[in-house]
Parts: C-alpha cells; structure tokens; sequence
C-alpha cells in the first residue's frame, strides 16, 4: 500500500511541478504579422493561459531585450514603451506602474515563457486566439516608414495617376497621398554611349505631361525621383561603365536632369549573371560613387534599386554601394512561386543587413506576385528588422486591399 502511494504522490508532484509539458498537447502557432514565430521551446498553455518564448516573440515585434540572471527579471523595450517581468512573480511593471497577471512567467528547458496576450497587447499589438487550430495571430502596430511607390505608364485601366491622385488624368485630389512618401518616376532609360533616353526599348518613357505629375507630387509634399532604367542586355551597362567618356556623359546628363527632382533612382538591372562578377561590381561602384559626389553638394539624393543579395544577379557590393548612396530597394521578388518565398525574401533583408544599416534599406515589393495576406507579411518583415520602409511595384497595380493592408500596417504621413 505504501509503495502504491508512494507512485501516486511521485505523479502528483510531477504534474504540479510540470502541468504544461504534456506529451500529448496540440502543438501552439503563433504568428506575428503572418510570419511563424520559430523557437527551439514550444509555446504552452498554463492556466488557461499561452506562454511563449520571451526573446523569440519580443524580437519578432523589434523590440530590444535583457535578462538580468541575479534579479531573474526580463525587459523588453520599444520606442517609449518598456515592460519588465520577474520568474515566478505575479507582479509586472510597465512605464505606468505595476501590472497583476494571471499566470507569472517560468523558466522551461532554459527558455523564459510568458503570458504572451498581457506582453503583445502592452507593446500595442492585437491579439487573436484560433481554439480550433490552436494559432495565436498577432498584428504589429502601425509604423512610421516610407512607402516608396514606383509611378510608370499604364493604361487606364493601371493608371499610376488614379491610383495616387485618385481621379483620371488630369484630375486631381487627395487619393492615397497620404500614405505615399516618395515617387520614384520611371521615365529614363540610358545607351550604351551614356545618354539618357526619354524613351527605351524596355517600355520606361517619360509621358508627355510629366510637368503636371511633378507639380501634383509638390502639391501634396510627396519626394519625387527620377529613375534611370536599363537592363545588361546586349551589354548595355557594361559597355558604358567601360567606356570613361560615355561614364563621363551619364553622370552629366543625369546631373543637368536631376535638376527637375528631389533625387535619382538608378535600377540597373542584370549586372553578373553567370560570370566572374567581380569586375561589374567593381565598375558599378566606381559609377555611383561618381554620381553620388556630384549630386551631394546639389543637395540631390541618390537611391540604388538592386538585384536582392540572394539573386542570381551578383554584381552588386552592397557594402561599398551602401556607402556612396542614401538609400537601397532591395528587389526581394522573382525567386519563382508566387507569392514571394517568405523565407528568401528574409534571407534577401538578412543579408542586406550585414552589408548595410537599417536606416538605409527598403523593402521591393512586387505586387503582381503578392497577395493582401502576403502584403502584410512583407510589411511585417520591414518592420521586423527596422527597415526604413517598403518600396511597391508599382502605383496602379494596387488593389484597394492592398491600400487597406498598407494603412493598416503602416502610419500615415499626416
């Protein structure tokens, strides 16, 4: 009898002591702005209650992170917002004061676990609960970044006018004015001599009314580029990077036109496909680092829109091109599948940021291969990693879900 009893108090101890750890319990998901949060420590539910990685979920959400093993206590920061928790204690402490929980955090196989609702919901977040997939959804809060919106000719069915401005050319009104920061205009095109071309054999023109554009963008306060297009084929780019003189004529031309705009955006598209690139890389960067001295005592700003650092494409340094320009479009898209590949899309941002500072970095997006869901993923992951902002393929291509999914993700800028 006593051996009896001796098990059964040994099994009670065991399920007080581990009550979450069942072998058997559904596995939890949790999501944060669609993107699966990965942990080597699963989530469990206490007391009614879903405990999660406390670094994983606070790194997903870009939020800063200590543990302080003496004090047992974890804090985790963002902008103006700082919560603290201690393991075992109910008591948490936010910048207003202390906070009663439910269920107090724990350590499980070295991993401190918290209430994951109370956290989530104290850095703004909305938080849902799928009973029936066992999935905690969690939607970021809205964030200040630059949305970038690439303005090229349509028809009237994908006009870049309608889609910002809002009526058909040349209408005008407030549209979607608020949530666009910057237009990169793409009217340009360049040959192989260094002249800047209105007109190219790739579709880029500047359209005949292009001075009413401009004075819509100054109406409204929204930057405007101008975007120099070319492709390598037929060994465009290299042919002119070789040549000093035809060098000397581009960054002339695009000088004397750069008057008329805020800033440049090259997209020199194609550059070491196949080959040794480091000779392309090398005259790439010789190009824009001429360009770029030029244009800053203009106060005129150069963007580089790239081949992300996971294309086929490799004759980009980002290091160096981080360096002798203001800000990079990292074209994170045409992997193959559609929507974008989440995790090649990451790995193209990761990589990125090992060459160059948040600060500079935007988000391509290339809406004919997205979705709304997928959309907000791609905001998620701007945001995730602190990037400046998110670039889009292109005005008129919008849907107004997809405006929703951007205004939902992402402040306005007035």
């Amino acid at each position: 009898m006593k051996k009896y009893l001796l098990v059964f108090l040994s099994i009670l101890f065991l399920t007080i002591l581990f009550p979450a750890r069942a072998v058997d319990a559904q596995p939890i998901g949790v999501f944060v702005d669609g993107l699966p949060v990965i942990s080597d420590t699963s989530p469990i539910i206490q007391s009614g209650r879903v405990m999660v990685p406390f670094r994983a979920v606070a790194e997903s959400l870009n939020a800063k992170v200590d543990w302080n093993p003496d004090l047992q206590t974890v804090t985790a920061s963002q902008g103006e917002n700082t919560i603290k928790l201690q393991i075992g204690n109910n008591t948490a402490w936010n910048s207003d004061g202390e906070i009663i929980l439910d269920v107090p955090p724990m350590i499980i196989q070295n991993r401190t676990l918290i209430p994951l609702r109370f956290f989530a919901e104290e850095l703004g977040c909305q938080v849902s609960w799928d009973g029936a997939t066992y999935e905690v959804k969690i939607s970021s809060p809205q964030k200040k970044m630059t949305i970038t919106g690439f303005y090229a000719l349509g028809d009237s069915r994908t006009s870049s006018w309608t889609s910002i401005f809002g009526k058909p050319f040349p209408e005008l009104s407030a549209g979607n004015t608020d949530i666009i920061g910057e237009l990169a205009l793409g009217w340009y095109s360049v040959d192989a001599e260094g002249n800047l071309l209105t007109k190219s054999s790739t579709g880029w023109q500047r359209p005949d009314s292009w001075e009413k554009v401009v004075e819509a963008a100054e109406a409204f306060n929204i930057k405007y580029d101008m975007v120099v297009h070319v492709t390598e084929k037929g060994n465009t780019i290299t042919k002119m990077m070789s040549n000093d003189a035809a060098v000397e004529q581009f960054v002339s031309s695009v000088l004397s036109e750069s008057q008329e705009y805020d800033g440049v955006n090259l997209d020199f598209e194609g550059l070491g496909l196949g080959a040794d690139s480091s000779e392309d890389r090398q005259m790439f960067t010789v190009l824009v680092n001429r360009l770029y001295s030029a244009l800053q005592p203009r106060g005129k700003t150069l963007t580089l829109t790239l081949h992300a650092p996971n294309s086929s494409y490799k004759g980009y340094d980002y290091e160096k091109l981080g360096a002798v320009s203001d800000q990079i479009i990292i074209m994170a898209y045409d992997y193959g599948p559609q929507p974008e590949p989440d995790q090649m899309v990451i790995q193209a941002v990761e990589m990125a940021l090992k060459e160059v500072p948040a600060h500079k970095l935007i988000l391509g997006v290339s809406l004919p291969s997205e979705t709304p869901e997928s959309l907000t993923k791609r905001i998620g992951i701007a945001k995730k990693y602190g990037l400046k902002g998110i670039a889009i393929w292109r005005l008129g291509l919008v849907s107004e879900s997809s405006w929703q999914v951007m205004r939902e993700g992402i402040l306005p800028r007035n």
